[in-house]
């Protein structure tokens, strides 16, 4: 579209040369808070779609504000703005994310926790910065105890302010009379003032930023069991039997982490078996279903991977199978843990989601 077919284009030669609020007379000189209106209002009028909600809420405040206190803009200056534009677009080399957050982003594993925390700390503290933006990016556990601990009222802001699929999700794990009084807070938020918005969240993520970092990316329970998963049987009975004697909650818990060789028929997908055939090597595979044969649980477990991936394939290891000949108990062990490898390494690339027993 050329300059001509723009609606504030399309000024007579008489009203040429109107400065910014519209009298007659020189032109000023823009103001770079004026530019980005004059480019924002072009590319509307050409129809461009600009992603100006990604921008923080006090950058559009401010761009809002300016293009309602703006009028006329001639046609020259028009040029002028768009040609600067242009041509600082094409001298750009280099740029940054702009803000802490996308810096620190940009620098995740290049600088300390402790300095991450206290330029999060110095971002939240800024008036400019919307502290909702942090805490909406979050995942979801960091943000359940607030659900759980805080005021209800709290939590009625926070929920109003999450996207609504995330907000589902948190209220979905909180105990149910918990739940209820949330969502029944949230009938009391229709009047809150904005300023108040800002300052619960403000003090929410400063509570966030003082938590001190982990030193493991998983819980307890994960650990042990992805510890035990890998064991010998008599190791993991014998931990789990020392667990239940000494917690019995946590046993119960670490006992739902572990994933082993029986748990197969019940917690893996059928449509997941061929994946994991591709993933271990054969003699490795065709060890540990010669060493299920005959063994309550570990039969079961052989026979639903067979059952499962293309017939083709399971004769031809029923055929290497009945030529193994008798496993050792060590190379049974290796082998069927290499399948629980592979299980665990497809599960955490996000191929494939295990059953939880809950869900069975």
């Amino acid at each position: 579209m050329s300059h001509d077919s723009l609606p504030l284009a399309r000024i007579t030669p008489e009203r040429r040369g109107v400065s910014l609020s519209g009298q007659p007379g020189l032109r000023r000189i823009l103001t770079p808070r004026q530019k980005a209106a004059v480019i924002v209002r072009y590319l509307l009028v050409e129809g461009t779609s600009l992603p100006l909600s990604s921008l923080p809420e006090h950058m559009q405040a401010a761009l809002a504000e300016q293009m309602g206190q703006m009028r006329l803009i001639d046609r020259s200056t028009l040029d002028d703005v768009v040609a600067e534009f242009l041509s600082e677009l094409e001298s750009v080399g280099l740029a940054f994310p702009g803000g802490i957050e996308g810096a620190l982003s940009m620098m995740d594993g290049h600088i300390s926790q402790s300095a991450a925390s206290r330029l999060r700390r110095m971002a939240s503290a800024s008036s400019k910065v919307d502290p909702w933006e942090r805490i909406t990016a979050l995942p979801p556990d960091r943000l359940l105890p607030i659900l759980s601990d805080e005021a209800v009222e709290v939590g009625a802001v926070m929920l109003s302010k999450l996207p609504v699929a995330k907000a589902a999700e948190l209220l979905g794990k909180l105990p149910g009379d918990r739940a209820r009084r949330v969502a029944w807070a949230v009938s009391m938020t229709g009047n809150v003032d904005p300023e108040t918005v800002r300052r619960i969240g403000a003090a929410l993520l400063a509570e966030l930023d003082n938590q001190p970092p982990r030193a493991f990316d998983t819980g307890p329970v994960e650990r042990v069991g992805a510890i035990l998963n890998v064991s010998p049987a008599l190791t993991r009975d014998d931990v789990l039997q020392g667990l239940e004697a000494e917690d019995a909650g946590f046993a119960a818990e670490v006992r739902k982490a572990i994933f082993t060789f029986v748990h197969i028929p019940t917690r893996l997908n059928p449509r997941d078996a061929p994946k994991i055939t591709r993933l271990v090597e054969q003699p490795q595979l065709v060890a540990a279903l010669t060493a299920a044969q005959g063994k309550a649980g570990l039969e079961e477990a052989a026979e639903f991977l067979l059952a499962n991936i293309s017939q083709r394939l399971a004769q031809g290891l029923r055929e290497e199978m009945a030529a193994r000949g008798k496993v050792k108990d060590k190379d049974a062990e290796e082998a069927m843990n290499a399948i629980i490898g592979a299980i665990r390494t497809l599960e955490a690339t996000g191929e494939i989601t295990l059953i939880t027993p809950e869900e069975d």
